[in-house]
């Protein structure tokens, strides 16, 4: 080991909380870690379910950094702290003025659900991404969506804005420019000057259409053919874009004393969680590593000059040095996964919420305190009795897009659907069927990346899902027909970040060196089980048919409204 102590610091910001771990550069030893939920996203602030609004004020995430950090920056000298990177959930856009602040911290708007960071789940933008693939298709130019898989989601950076500057004619008129949420944050550490900032390569590239082809973001005539409130942001924007092992600058003098380190701590450019993620699983080429949280992502890296022209349909974007400089990121995912499994809980533990509060028999505190150990044996006794339950024997089947769906092929407008039940259908029975559900819907991911030329060597699993879900990981594993690794680290996302962190203050050469110096390793595999295989097959297919009927039937209700529309 080095004479020289380094250590870096990855802040990773997910849909809940931000953490911060410290990480000795030269071993990957994970030295300090630290959580911090988001307050007034935990009591539903700024949020609206029913329309599927989910916002998040900044002040979440400016409390989340100093606390964290603070905490964690304490265990080591601060000159030791060599730098720091952060990675987020994306698309997360929000809005800024001339100076990069964020409109929810200015006079006028702190309340304003539209001024703040447009979360990744929010689905408000159904139309604006539906004309963007329209009018991609149609304008004359470049088709923009070719590098996203050739279908713009709702859940991204452009429908998102569009979206919201047409909803609110003041937030359209404060509106500077818009950010990301990784880059936001890394340049409120460093206090530099928004038109020459570094922006993400990773969030650009997989959620604003940039691409190098095209001279970087869409053209203005696009974009004002879009949605002419849009005029004139391109030049606002940005032109370059950087990858997350490059140096976005210093710590400013304001932030390396309210977090504890020092000016010489650089800061890398941004990226998104399961980019990062990626990179601490140990992607290596034709890896598929799913960061199985909330929603999946999955992400995929492969030479370039063996992609070549290849364009793979129906993905999340391929960009080059999004995950690994040097080589292709593909990226698809699920956009509910645990979500999944917590809204079924959340129906079924409606009497905790409703009926406990109206009790004079014990205090509040007990209440809430019966109410939690209550959830938190429900996941367990539902998991216990759901694989007593032979797969062959079940009935009930069940879609994953209570959430939409990410890919393949996005499409957000789409719900959820169980079919099968009887009278003799439990609770174990439905959770047994949304559990499969995630699974098919991660095996359509493999078949499309397989169909479109892409291979699949290998899965590996990280986030709270796979480290915490047995039942889950297993179920996987038999769907999928394929060994199923889990990475070791319990923060790989903040980690991953921090090996971008490294690279960026000069301790390694690159990302591929940081990574096998820093990697946790794998702590175990699950490996398909011969007689589940083969059940879940014959299951498959039968899912597969019914996302097809219920994916008409939809097609079908919004035509008719449609019509019916045009003729009211």
């Amino acid at each position: 080991m080095t004479d020289h102590p380094a250590y870096v610091i990855g802040l990773d910001y997910g849909t809940d909380s931000v953490r911060a771990l410290l990480v000795n550069a030269h071993t990957g030893d994970e030295v300090a870690q630290a959580v911090h939920y988001y307050p007034r996203w935990k009591q539903g602030a700024y949020c609206n379910p029913q329309k599927n609004q989910f916002r998040q004020h900044p002040l979440d995430y400016i409390e989340g950094l100093e606390a964290t950090v603070r905490q964690v920056a304490q265990q080591v000298p601060a000159e030791q702290i060599k730098g720091i990177a952060i990675d987020t959930t994306g698309s997360t856009p929000g809005a800024v003025n001339e100076q990069g602040v964020a409109l929810a911290l200015t006079p006028g708007f702190e309340e304003n659900p539209n001024a703040m960071f447009v979360l990744w789940k929010d689905h408000t933008a159904l139309a604006e991404a539906a004309e963007v693939n329209e009018k991609a298709r149609t304008w004359g130019g470049p088709d923009y969506t070719q590098f996203e898989g050739g279908i713009y989601s709702s859940e991204w950076f452009w429908a998102k804005i569009a979206h919201v500057v047409r909803e609110d004619e003041a937030v359209a008129q404060a509106a500077y420019s818009w950010m990301e949420h990784c880059d936001w944050m890394t340049l409120l550490l460093t206090g530099q000057d928004l038109a020459t900032f570094k922006r993400s390569r990773c969030a650009a590239g997989h959620k604003a259409m940039w691409h190098e082809s095209w001279g970087g973001l869409p053209s203005e005539e696009f974009l004002t053919l879009l949605e002419p409130k849009l005029a004139g942001l391109r030049n606002r924007l940005f032109e370059e874009t950087y990858t997350a092992d490059q140096v976005a600058g210093n710590l400013s003098a304001e932030w390396a004393e309210r977090l504890g380190l020092t000016t010489d701590t650089v800061v890398a450019v941004g990226s998104f969680d399961a980019h990062a993620g990626a990179v601490a699983g140990e992607i290596e080429a034709y890896s598929m590593v799913k960061v199985m949280g909330t929603s999946t992502c999955d992400i995929v890296v492969a030479p370039t000059a063996e992609v070549g022209d290849k364009l793979v349909q129906g993905i999340c974007g391929q960009v080059d040095g999004s995950v690994i400089p040097g080589m292709l990121g593909l990226e698809a995912g699920q956009s509910a996964f645990g979500d999944l499994l917590a809204w079924f809980t959340q129906i079924i533990d409606w009497p905790l919420r409703t009926m406990l509060p109206k009790s004079t028999v014990i205090s509040s505190e007990q209440m809430e305190a019966l109410r939690e150990e209550m959830r938190g044996n429900l996941i367990v006794e539902l998991t216990a009795a759901a694989e007593k339950i032979d797969p062959e024997e079940s009935a009930v089947l069940a879609l994953d897009w209570v959430n939409g769906r990410r890919t393949p092929d996005a499409n957000q407008a789409l719900k959820g659907a169980i079919m099968g039940l009887t009278m003799g259908s439990g609770a174990p029975q439905v959770f047994r069927a949304l559990v499969e559900a995630i699974c098919y819907g991660s095996k359509q991911i493999v078949e499309r990346f397989e169909s479109e030329g892409i291979p699949i060597k290998q899965v590996i699993g990280i986030g709270g899902v796979a480290k915490k879900s047995r039942f889950a990981m297993q179920t996987l594993a038999d769907v999928l027909d394929r060994p199923i690794k889990i990475a070791t680290s319990e923060q790989a996302p903040a980690l991953g970040a921090a090996m971008y962190a490294a690279v960026a203050a000069g301790v390694h050469p690159d990302v591929l060196t940081a990574q096998r110096a820093m990697g946790s390793g794998f702590a175990e595999t699950y490996t398909p089980q011969p007689d589940r295989v083969a059940d879940y097959a014959t299951r498959y297919k039968k899912y597969q048919a019914f996302g097809q009927f219920v994916e008409t039937a939809t097609l079908g209700d919004k035509q008719a409204a449609e019509t019916a529309t045009a003729t009211a």
